[in-house]
């Protein structure tokens, strides 16, 4: 009796000290504690602890994020600023319309050099076409004119130059070559425009080396080799940069697809310049202010289009040649004339470089110099030639030569 009295008040107290006893299943609360969490009647604040959130994508914005800039296209308004009643008052010699420069679009870029008072500016093409003036907005929100050095519409890349009195941060290339499928990816820029400078979105690299045929701005077919990315793009970060995690430019963002061609809508699909193929191009433009290319003087399309009947019958190609480039014509006096490559061959290799594609064939070929020699491995028939060929001409040049035979 004893025992069991002293357990019943170990049981008591224990119920008091944690707030109140535990009779037949119900609580009795202790309103002493009640009266202490009402009459605590402090104002909510945030926590005192500070949690420093620093990972790889943090660091690389850090390192990268005030050399990006938005791009703005400026055109004249040719509006009339005497409106309908200009011609009935006889405006005469005065100016009929206003020359007032107007907002057409914008766009992103990156400061990728510094050098004295000068500053460089990579960016899309179709940023700044058609433009009267560009202005760009720096990272801290500075406004300073642009000049345009030199644009390409082949590679949907242009160079422009400001003061760099206010440049304080310029970004990195990265070798685009060694990136990995899955590997994390950033972009940064201003989708929609200015009011939403520097923002950060971050994906992995979807793919490499993918062919992307789009219109360009005159209205021809333009295909770019491009790394995919479901890092969010979208209207404005057009220009922008496409990072690793080391936070260096592996890729100038470029074209995203919001539709199949079922029309079927579709995410995650991004596309960027590989940066191996930006420096080539901004070189030159730097220097010559536009790209002299290299030509074969060939027209051609790729292997994989045709049917093995077709290849069996007409290529006469053999049956294990799965990839490669089909010379559908070729140019009187062209290089590719003169180093005896005809109608119907197979490019498979330049340079000892494999040949999957039309894309491919562009990219190697567009990153030698006129005067440079190109070795090309091709089947004639069913015959493997090699043959070096000296790329004498530009685009332009052949332009101007008789047609293809």
């Amino acid at each position: 009796m004893k025992q069991s009295m002293k357990s019943l008040m170990y049981g008591v107290v224990g119920g008091l000290i944690s707030g109140g006893v535990i009779i037949g299943g119900y609580a009795i609360f202790d309103h002493q504690t009640e009266n202490m969490s009402s009459s605590n009647n402090q104002p909510t604040t945030t926590s005192k602890i500070n949690y420093d959130v620093t990972s790889d994508v943090t660091k690389a914005v850090d390192k990268v994020k005030g050399a990006v800039v938005s791009v703005i296209n400026l055109q004249t308004d040719k509006s009339s600023s005497l409106g309908q009643f200009g011609s009935l008052f006889g405006a005469g010699g005065s100016k009929s319309s206003s020359d007032e420069l107007k907002e057409a679009s914008e766009g992103s870029g990156v400061i990728y050099k510094k050098d004295g008072k000068n500053a460089y500016i990579v960016t899309n093409n179709h940023v700044v076409a058609g433009s009267d003036a560009i202005q760009v907005v720096l990272n801290n929100g500075t406004k300073v004119k642009a000049k345009l050095v030199g644009a390409d519409e082949y590679s949907d890349l242009a160079v422009l130059k400001i003061d760099s009195q206010d440049v304080k941060t310029v970004a990195e290339f990265g070798n685009s070559n060694k990136i990995k499928v899955g590997e994390p990816a950033i972009a940064i820029g201003s989708p929609l425009g200015s009011d939403y400078a520097n923002s950060v979105t971050e994906g992995i690299i979807s793919a490499k080396n993918r062919t992307i045929t789009t219109k360009s701005e005159s209205g021809g077919t333009v295909s770019i080799n491009a790394i995919q990315t479901d890092a969010a793009i979208n209207p404005g970060n057009s220009g922008g940069p496409l990072i690793n995690l080391a936070g260096q430019v592996i890729g100038i963002n470029s074209i995203k697809i919001s539709n199949a061609t079922s029309s079927t809508a579709v995410e995650g699909m991004g596309f960027a310049i590989p940066s191996n193929d930006v420096v080539a191009i901004i070189n030159q433009l730097e220097k010559n202010g536009k790209i002299q290319r290299p030509a074969l003087g060939i027209t051609m399309m790729d292997l994989s289009y045709v049917s093995p009947e077709q290849q069996e019958k007409i290529l006469e190609v053999p049956s294990s040649v799965k990839e490669g480039v089909i010379i559908t014509s070729v140019q009187t006096a062209s290089p590719a004339s003169k180093a005896g490559l005809a109608k119907y061959d197979v490019i498979v290799k330049m340079d000892d470089k494999t040949v999957k594609n039309a894309t491919e064939l562009q990219s190697i070929l567009y990153q030698k110099a006129v005067g440079d020699t190109v070795r090309i491995t091709y089947y004639h028939k069913d015959q493997k030639k090699t043959a070096d060929v000296k790329l004498t001409l530009t685009s332009d040049a052949l332009k101007k030569t008789t047609t293809s035979k």
